[in-house]
């Protein structure tokens, strides 16, 4: 098996029935890479951002050091507020869901709500990680968003046509 090299790409996935989507072919193999060969696709809600992220298990490792990295920063500003607990329910309050070959999986009807997701997701690669995003709440965003907007817009026409084929 080769080594996770990161995720890169964007892809749309149409809402199918009961909250199932279909995790695309370059992010289904770079997730199972990130996890170890298993089929296991990390899911939960963006801090900032009205959308979702995923990733692999590989990037539990990178969140442990997050959390120390966060709380020496707030030790060495002195900042009595960081709770350690609270941000570490933040970042591994994620759902970890099994996909099967074709990258099916259901996605939990909170993380929807959460995301905003009802008709299709739109993924785009960040590197450790990639965004879910519902296609009206990307089209929200400001102009920093134009290509990954542009790319969804393009994505979602293609998935209508291909559906009505």
């Amino acid at each position: 098996m080769s080594a996770f090299g990161g995720y890169n790409g964007q892809a749309y996935s149409p809402s199918g029935e009961k909250g199932r989507f279909v995790l695309p072919p370059a992010f289904r193999k770079a997730v199972k890479e990130s996890s170890g060969g298993s089929r296991t696709l990390c899911l939960t809600v963006h801090d900032k951002f009205d959308c979702l992220i995923g990733f692999g298990l590989s990037r539990i490792d990178q969140l442990h050091a997050k959390l120390d990295r966060e709380e020496d920063a707030a030790i060495r500003r002195n900042d009595d507020s960081f709770d350690r607990d609270v941000r570490a329910a933040q970042l591994f309050g994620f759902e970890q869901l099994s996909f099967d070959d074709s990258g099916r999986f259901i996605m939990p009807e909170h993380l929807r709500d959460l995301g905003k997701i009802v008709d299709g997701a739109y993924f785009h690669a960040a590197g450790d990680f990639f965004f879910v995003w519902a296609p009206d709440q990307l089209m929200g965003m400001g102009p920093e968003w134009k290509g990954a907007q542009a790319a969804c817009a393009k994505l979602m026409v293609a998935a209508k046509k291909g559906a009505a084929e």
